[in-house]
This record gives C-alpha cells, structure tokens and sequence, in this order.
C-alpha cells in the first residue's frame, strides 16, 4: 500500500513538472533528467535510507520492548503512571527511528497490550501513543529535516539541533495534559499494588543501556564533527546489528525480512522525492514561488498572516497525505515563500516538520491511526483512536504558535552548539 502511494504521488508531481518544463519553460523536460541525477547522486539522501534501516533493525531485535519495560517503573509514582512511559519512549526511539509511523508501531506494539492487560482507559491509550508516535518526525535524527535539509540545502546538523527543545517541549506538554487527565479522572489509570522502590527503578533503567548507547553512536560522532549524516547512520547501523545479535534477537531470517521491509519503505519515499524534484525544478524555473511571494503581496498581507496562511494550507492538505508526501510535495514552494517574508529556513524546517506530525493523526489519512488500530486487532476503530488525540493535536497546534511567537525555542540550541 505505501509502495503504491508512493509511486502514484511521484508520477503525479514528476508528471506536472515534465508537462511545466515542456510546455511553459520552453521544452526544457530533458533539464530533469540531469537535475535527477545531480539530486540522487548526494549522499544525504542514502541516509534516510540508512535511518529507516536503524528503527526497523531496533524494533524487529526486540530492544524496543526491553526499552519500554526499563522505563516503565520510573514513572508509576506520578500521576499517569506508565501512560507517560509511552511519551518517554516515543521520545527514545524517534532518536532512532526517525519516522513518524515507525515510533507508533514500534512503541504501541509494546505498550498497547501492557497497559490493556493491566486495565488503563483505552482511548487514554491510544491518545498518548498517537500524540506521542509524532514526535519520532521532530527528534534528530529527523527523516523529515533531513529531506528538507537535502531539498533546501540547509545544514542537516543545524536542523538537528532546532528540532530538539521544541520536541522536548511537545512531550512535556503532552505529560502535563496526561496527568491532569489522570487527577481528574482517577478511572484513567488503574489501581496497582505496591509502587516500585528506588532500587527496582535503578536496576530497571539499567536495562535502558542499548537505546541510549544507540543514540550516542549516532548523534555524538555527528555533533562533534566527525560525521556526516550519512556516516552517522552507518555507525548506526553497524552498532544496531551488533547489539541485535548479541542482547537483542535479531537471527539472519529477521535481518532478510527487516532489510526487505525497509527498501520497500524506501522505494516509495524516493519515488516521491524524485517526482519533487522534478516539480521543483519547474516551479524554480518558471518563477512560481516569486510569483506567488508578488501575489500575497498584492493583498498587502504581513509576515504573520502569511504564516497563518501557510498553516491553514498545511492543515487542510494534512487531511489528505501522508507527513514526508506533503513536506516533498509543498516544501519547493512554500519554503522559498516564508524565506521571502523574511523567516529563518531553519525555523521553517522545524515548523514545516510539526504541521506534517500534524497531519500525522488527522484524518481521514493520519498514518499514525491507521498503525494503532492495526496494533488493536480491531478493538479500536479510526473514529474513536481519533477522537482520542483531538488533545494532543490542540497541542501541537499550540506548538506551532509557540515557535511563531518565540523563534529561538527552534533557533537557540543549533547557535549555542554551531555559533
């Protein structure tokens, strides 16, 4: 179904662009056929690929489930108890995965039958985990920044960093809203026996060890100049295979099948891109973004309705694709848009990347609900998992204000870090 999605959607965009570049750029379709070339010959783009292969290698081991029951003691003293293990996790492994989709399967697939056999509400959790399972396109290292980066040819590593406060931020809010909802609801959360002591938390993060040992294999060698993104990833996955055969139980048919798996998920994805960019291309030529920068003009709109027309457009458009389909699909125009008005590329990256994780658990499309009721065998229909996260959607909405208001909660961290 993705494979389809993907080639349907990149002939879509490919073929509009071919039919601008013949026929409104003079005949200039054979320009493409180079700017292909010249765009799938980057190395950036190998490390989507690469990051993909890591969150599918993680969870076909088994670590995620180990990740989800070391954290799980450490929060059943707080209001919510293990509901906020879902948003820790989430946080944990987009670190790793980064992919929306990939985080709520990987994450639900752990703590949906936990939390049921231990009878929390169901709707609480499918709400967190699908709020949550967004994050995994916000936390470095992004698959979304990445393509925007490769797309707008920004720093990846700056991108990175942006994106690091404001998803820590969404997963503190969305443990707020949790354990408000648990104090005021006390059916939310059952009534377990005795609260784990400081010993049984300890010896349990313990266990954690291969998912953060991950995450600085990954993300140290990158933020210290060592590594490109690409090469990060390699690192990654060398480390990934390592632990899954030795902690994990990753076995030689898994790795055929996760390797399978994972070219099939890419394939759609690079299918898309190259239909992107081949839109760009034409839109680039054709003056389209100047265009449309001269037209809002003509309504004399200022920065910031601009921005909220840019953020009504992407609401709109999050009901109809997929997060990476609509940042490949909208970032040739739009990005050269805001740049235009004068907002920061880097802030645009990370506020682009939390409209899509909106888009995320919208429906009718909202791959993340899709991916839940799949984990619930049916228990869970789309409606009520949707239903369910209309809190953490508000949320994101309110994050999407918050960065307009205070850009340096995006701009701040990549400046400390990279001057």
């Amino acid at each position: 179904m993705l494979a389809l999605s993907g080639t349907l959607l990149g002939c879509v965009l490919g073929g509009t662009g071919l039919l601008l570049l013949h026929f409104f750029a003079g005949g200039a379709a054979v320009m493409a056929a180079e700017t292909l070339w010249n765009d799938f010959t980057k190395y950036t783009l190998s490390s989507v690929l690469i990051f993909i292969l890591v969150g599918d290698l993680f969870f076909a081991s088994g670590l995620s489930r180990r990740s989800y029951s070391a954290l799980a003691p450490l929060f059943q003293r707080i209001p919510g108890k293990l509901l906020h293990t879902n948003v820790a996790v989430c946080i944990l492994f987009g670190a790793v995965s980064g992919t929306s989709t990939a985080t709520a399967a990987a994450v639900g697939a752990a703590a949906y039958p936990e939390l049921r056999g231990r009878n929390y509400n169901r709707r609480a959790v499918l709400g967190s985990l699908a709020g949550a399972g967004t994050l995994g396109l916000l936390i470095p290292p992004s698959i979304a920044l990445i393509l925007y980066g490769a797309m707008q040819e920004v720093s990846i590593a700056r991108l990175f960093l942006a994106g690091v406060v404001p998803g820590l931020l969404l997963g503190l809010a969305f443990m707020v809203f949790i354990a408000i909802v648990s104090l005021s609801n006390l059916e939310t959360t059952p009534h377990e026996g005795p609260k784990p002591t400081l010993g049984e938390i300890l010896r349990n993060l313990v266990q954690i060890w291969p998912l953060v040992a991950l995450m600085g294999s990954i993300l140290g060698p990158l933020y210290a100049g060592l590594a490109a993104p690409t090469e990060a990833a390699g690192f990654g996955v060398v480390f990934t295979l390592a632990l899954g055969f030795t902690v994990g139980t990753l076995n030689w048919n898994l790795l055929v099948e996760t390797v399978l798996s994972t070219m099939l998920k890419f394939g759609a994805i690079i299918f898309v891109i190259a239909g992107a960019v081949i839109l760009k291309q034409a839109i680039g030529i054709l003056g389209i973004p100047r265009q449309a920068l001269d037209f809002l003009f003509g309504f004399n709109l200022g920065k910031y309705e601009a921005l909220l027309a840019v953020v009504l457009f992407y609401l709109i458009l999050g009901c109809l694709f997929d997060g990476i389909s609509l940042l490949l699909l909208s970032t040739p125009f739009v990005a050269p848009l805001l740049v235009g008005y004068g907002f920061d590329p880097i802030w645009i990256g990370v506020l682009i990347t939390v409209l899509i994780e909106i888009g995320m658990i919208t429906p009718p499309v909202g791959p993340n609900l899709f991916v839940l009721s799949s984990i619930t065998k049916g228990e869970a229909g789309i409606g009520e998992i949707a239903r369910a996260t209309i809190p953490y959607w508000l949320i994101l909405i309110g994050g999407v204000a918050m960065l307009a208001l205070v850009p340096s909660l995006a701009l701040w961290l990549p400046k400390l870090v990279m001057g």
